[in-house]
């Protein structure tokens, strides 16, 4: 088990660190990508999770020279997304941490998913009502790689920046953590696979 005691509060990335909803996630925007016209890359796309799907539309647009609506393709993301019939498991790696500290630290999830999907995701694996906090697309100006998320969740569990960790699965989030000033945690395909970088 990582030992996480040197720390005040532990935060969460939700997709693909704590939920194993990146098949999804890709799944739902191949079929999105093929309606809108937009290349399908599913590594680009992996590499952009934790980015609000809004700000993913944004950068598809500017990548590919497209005008697509940003509201539209994001909602058709998020109807194809809600319509595909798995529900997404939790990871035992970073659940095995969770469980492990959340009677110790206060823990938080911060997520550029919606706080509707969020909510029903984390409530279906009894996950949202042990949390000291959740931080949504929703409830941030600027997603990831902003910092802005992350920081949100470090003030609601009332602990300073630099005595948080954050668990994430991608680049972009990781920037948005060492960008607020706290240690990061990286999770590659559900395994942890750096201690402490930050």
């Amino acid at each position: 088990m990582i030992d996480l005691s040197s720390f005040k509060g532990i935060i969460f990335d939700m997709d693909g660190t704590l939920v194993d909803s990146m098949g999804r996630h890709i799944n739902a925007w191949q079929v999105t990508c093929e309606v809108f016209g937009y290349p399908f890359d599913a590594d680009y796309i992996h590499s952009l999770g934790g980015v609000p799907t809004l700000e993913t539309v944004e950068m598809l647009n500017a990548k590919y020279n497209k005008q697509n609506d940003a509201e539209e393709v994001a909602g058709f993301k998020k109807r194809t997304s809600e319509k595909l019939p798995d529900i997404p498991t939790l990871i035992p790696d970073t659940l095995a941490v969770f469980n492990h500290y959340i009677k110790s630290h206060p823990i938080s999830v911060g997520t550029g998913s919606d706080r509707q999907h969020a909510e029903w995701l984390l409530d279906h694996h009894n996950i949202i009502n042990q949390l000291k906090a959740l931080v949504t697309a929703d409830d941030v100006v600027k997603g990831k790689p902003h910092p802005e998320t992350f920081l949100m969740a470090a003030k609601a569990m009332n602990v300073a920046p630099e005595d948080c960790v954050v668990f994430e699965d991608t680049e972009m989030g990781q920037r948005a953590a060492l960008d607020a000033g706290m240690t990061c945690v990286m999770v590659k395909d559900g395994k942890i696979v750096n201690s402490l970088a930050g």
